[in-house]
């Protein structure tokens, strides 16, 4: 059973779900990076998804764009982002997934991208650009290397289709909660809890909701109907507000933990 199979096992075992934290590597170091994932494993974060640093981040809005930049800027490569899995695996087990582009993989080769990656102790990989019909080389390789290949699904996704994808889904199925680009929003779509319902009448898979949601109030409404909740530009705002902060990282921990209490603490009490 790998990392993430087992999170997911614990957590429904304690009547818990999980919060993914998503960061872009690099951003604004290598060294805050390896730092900020430990500082998350300490203070309860689940699974933490990697950015991996793309010139056109095409499903990406302005903020995790920005962050993407500050780490292009610093000369941030896939071979870094690696070589941050494989220093923090010597200290922490938390599940790691890579979130990016097919360009970085192609230009480093699959098959040296899934056997570096497996070495360095990573999870799982989520590809934004790749359509699940064109996937099948690539989850050839994450299933050789032990690695989750983890489905996007989308609300225009039709029947047919998410019947397709959910058949193939490894690790846990990343439902995009809206539809348009990453980044915090004031509200929730409507018809998104139906839809998590149909997608989790149909999968045995958890089924985590990103996409938008960046506070505690909007995890309130969704996380008893959802296996966890996936948080990214809300915590590159903290950081991008706090680039010349000397307590940079004891903010971002801050903003974090508070959303983590939003998802677990009233789920104890139940």
């Amino acid at each position: 059973m790998n990392r993430i199979d087992k999170k997911f096992k614990d957590l429904r075992q304690n009547n818990q779900k999980a919060f993914i934290a998503y960061i872009c590597a690099g951003d604004p170091s290598a060294d805050f990076t390896e730092k900020l994932v430990l500082e998350f494993d300490r203070i309860g974060v689940d699974i933490v998804e990697l950015g991996i640093p793309f010139s056109d981040p095409i499903a990406d809005g302005p903020t995790i764009q920005r962050s993407s930049e500050r780490a292009l800027k610093n000369n941030f490569t896939i071979y870094k982002a690696i070589d941050i899995v494989r220093r923090i695996r010597k200290r922490s087990e938390i599940p790691i997934v890579f979130m990016g582009y097919y360009n970085p993989i192609f230009r480093y080769g699959l098959n040296n991208f899934f056997k570096d990656s497996s070495t360095s102790g990573l999870d799982g990989l989520i590809i934004a650009d790749v359509p699940f019909e064109e996937s099948g080389d690539i989850s050839k390789l994450a299933s050789r290397y032990g690695i989750d290949n983890i489905s996007l699904v989308a609300p225009t996704t039709g029947e047919d289709r998410l019947r397709g994808i959910l058949k193939e889904a490894m690790g846990f199925i990343y439902y995009i909660s809206l539809t348009g680009i990453t980044g915090a929003r004031k509200s929730l779509s409507l018809g998104l809890i139906q839809k998590i319902k149909v997608i989790k009448s149909i999968t045995e898979k958890p089924v985590c909701v990103g996409f938008g949601i960046s506070e505690p109030i909007q995890i309130k409404k969704i996380r008893n109907f959802c296996d966890g909740v996936i948080i990214g530009s809300a915590i590159i705002n903290v950081i991008e507000k706090n680039l010349k902060n000397k307590d940079l990282l004891k903010k971002v921990s801050c903003f974090t933990r508070r959303l983590i209490v939003a998802l677990k603490v009233y789920l104890k009490k139940n």
